[in-house]
């Protein structure tokens, strides 16, 4: 189990809204950390991983330019600084945590074992 500690979501206005995400993960097993979402009747969608070492970074082409992933100095927190916030961001964001080893689409669900509860981001416009 990898315990996780999500904050950040919450409402904000479409015109130049900006929230920051965070997420404490305990442990030491996994070897790469990620974000998603899923809005309302959606499926789960990856929206930016990071490997923790080397810190190869992935980003789906929908947050391209507008969100940043990032590690903290000790790399147990994930951090998904959104800025130019869409309606269309609209979701639940997981944090979620891979063990390593090859697996593509580097955003796809299945490469990743363990979830955090998820913190809701609502956006208006």
């Amino acid at each position: 189990q990898v315990p996780f500690v999500e904050s950040g979501g919450g409402s904000v206005q479409a015109a130049g809204g900006s929230l920051r995400l965070s997420c404490v993960v305990a442990g030491s097993s996994y070897r790469s950390l990620a974000w998603f979402r899923q809005a309302p009747g959606k499926e789960r969608e990856g929206v930016a991983s990071i490997d923790l070492d080397p810190t190869n970074i992935y980003y789906a082409d929908f947050v391209k330019g507008r969100f940043t992933i990032s590690l903290d100095d000790a790399k147990n927190s994930v951090y998904l600084q959104m800025n130019v916030l869409k309606p269309e961001d609209t979701a639940v964001y997981y944090c979620a945590a891979g063990l390593g080893g090859y697996c593509r689409p580097r955003l796809a669900p299945i490469c990743w074992s363990y979830w955090g509860q998820g913190t809701r981001v609502t956006v208006s416009s």
